[in-house]
């Protein structure tokens, strides 16, 4: 049997593999949200400082990804996904056993490193081994990440609330960088060391090499990339504290955005079963978006009833927009090393504004101390969204 053909059995463990390691890249920055408040009175800190230590993981994920080609030639794929998900591992731990504010930075940073280098290199691996399903096991991918972001936002509050300990509530996170290594070597290595040969492209293929950074595409998918990855983490985190100024308990609030993204990572999944047999990005694209402006709307009401049902509206975008983004270069690049440049360029540029923004949140509610203005650059958001979706259009046969 040519070791180089994907088996069933391979297929399925290499997808539980993505699934796994996917599940380690949203913890250690949602964990925070529900005890953002708990954890800014009991360190004296600003809602700016606070806002550090989610805006830093974000912003690191943009400036490292460009690292991800050169550990993946130096150190080859496999080694160098496992190395990344020790990291953002250890650096979890750190917090429960260094309950510092320098501590909780320095892992925040570690941990954005680690997700830089490991998000682009799964997307290329997902390029060359499924290159006519990548939309539904992307769709796998997401679906661990939304996986990982509601169990950590709902779990971190009622850890909390159990122990008294919000640094036990962050530092049990650490737990899935285990599971992470341990289902990736039983995924077998074979197949990922073919990866790298991949890599290494003819006279002919490289001088048809397209450079991300000299299209006009490219920018547009960095900039679609860019404003849903600040709508998420900007909604993920602050909305337990806006529900919070409204009336509702940690526990409650931690619930309303598990809810949020539970809804998330159903659609994480069907929205690109979905596309696969109804094509069309555009039209998906504005049909979720929109449903995020409602969204965005009752949030503004203020009213409890409202914000739950708008928590449930606004899994829908958030579940539909980072499938969709990621398939962007997918649909664009001709093979594996295209794929990945294209990939951390958009996530270069994308993560860094991505971070940007529940910074700027933090710094405006120190200043209004009103939660409206925030819900304001929600809407801002997805209207420039809307705007940009129409610019890309859909997928050039």
């Amino acid at each position: 049997m040519n070791p180089n053909v994907l088996t069933p059995k391979k297929t399925i463990l290499m997808i539980f593999a993505i699934f796994a390691v996917s599940l380690n890249m949203r913890p250690a920055i949602t964990s925070i949200g529900p005890l953002l408040e708990t954890i800014r009175v009991q360190l004296s800190l600003t809602n700016a400082q606070v806002s550090l230590l989610t805006a830093l993981p974000v912003i690191c994920m943009g400036v490292f990804a460009s690292l991800a080609p050169v550990l993946n030639r130096r150190l080859g794929l496999n080694v160098t996904m496992i190395v990344m998900v020790a990291i953002i591992g250890v650096m979890t731990a750190l917090r429960g056993f260094v309950p510092t504010y320098p501590m909780l930075l320095l892992s925040s940073i570690g941990v954005g490193i680690a997700i830089a280098i490991a998000g682009p290199l799964l997307s290329a691996m997902i390029k060359q081994n499924f290159p006519h399903r990548a939309g539904p096991v992307i769709g796998i991918y997401s679906f661990g990440l939304g996986a990982g972001a509601t169990v950590s936002t709902g779990l971190s509050a009622y850890f909390y609330e159990v122990t008294g300990s919000y640094p036990f509530a962050l530092c049990i996170w650490a737990v899935l960088a285990f599971v992470g290594i341990a289902v990736w070597l039983a995924a077998g290595t074979d197949q990922l060391v073919v990866r790298q040969q991949v890599e290494r492209l003819s006279g002919e293929e490289l001088s048809k090499f397209r450079s991300p950074w000299k299209n006009r595409k490219a920018w547009l998918f960095l900039l679609f990339f860019g404003l849903q990855s600040a709508a998420f983490f900007s909604i993920v985190i602050w909305l337990a504290p806006i529900a919070m100024s409204k009336g509702m308990t940690i526990v409650q609030a931690g619930t309303l955005v598990s809810l949020m993204t539970v809804v998330q990572i159903v659609l994480n999944i069907t929205i690109p079963l979905m596309m696969e047999r109804y094509p069309g990005r555009k039209m998906w694209l504005l049909f979720i978006l929109l449903i995020g402006l409602v969204a965005v709307a009752m949030f503004g009401t203020g009213h409890l009833p409202f914000l739950w049902v708008g928590a449930l509206l606004m899994g829908v975008p958030l579940g539909g927009m980072f499938p969709i983004a990621l398939v962007l270069p997918l649909d664009e690049t001709e093979n594996a090393v295209e794929t990945n440049s294209w990939t951390a360029m958009m996530q270069t540029g994308g993560y860094i504004i991505g971070g940007l923004l529940p910074l700027v949140i933090g710094m405006l509610y120190d200043i209004t101390e009103n939660h409206q203005v925030t819900i304001a650059l929600f809407g801002l958001l997805f209207l420039g969204m809307i705007f940009l979706a129409i610019l890309i259009g859909d997928r050039e046969e």
